[in-house]
């Protein structure tokens, strides 16, 4: 892990640590992927995941968040990635999604997978990569937006 890039914060996946209310509004106010998002809806979400929260480590305030969805055995699906606008560009986005892949790292997962409009470059630093054989993979949109103009 880049622990260059986490002086002065720490990273934890203590569900009590979480500000529920301020990651539920960076992500439904401030992210391309859940704006508008239901409180409810996010609440569920964050219930039935792996979360972890990015913190300044004197202030405790929270500075970042992460979510997993996965059954630590063989899969793995990495969302709602988001570094607070005031905590942007100090490598922490990459220092969190290293902190995630060493977390889940012992659970031997097949593979993590995330979707991505515009970070391919903080994942890639991390070793995520295009799919190989993407004509492999098919989804199931139940509410399917269709395709994000970029």
């Amino acid at each position: 892990m880049n622990d260059h890039a986490l002086d002065g914060y720490e990273i934890s996946t203590d569900p009590a640590r979480l500000d529920a209310d301020l990651v539920h509004h960076w992500l439904a106010a401030d992210s391309y992927w859940a704006v508008d998002r239901p409180r409810e809806l996010h609440d569920r979400a964050v219930a039935g995941s792996l979360n972890f929260g990015l913190y300044e480590a004197g202030s405790g305030r929270q500075a970042g968040y992460a979510r997993v969805v996965t059954d630590h055995a063989t899969f793995a699906w990495l969302c709602d990635v988001y570094i607070c606008r005031d905590d942007r560009g100090k490598g922490l986005g990459t220092a969190l999604v290293e902190a995630v892949a060493d977390r889940l790292t012992p659970c031997g997962l097949s593979r993590l997978t995330l979707a991505t409009k515009d970070a391919h470059g903080v994942y890639e630093k991390v070793g995520f990569r295009a799919l190989v054989s993407p004509e492999q993979w098919m989804t199931l949109g139940l509410i399917d937006p269709g395709p994000v103009e970029i």
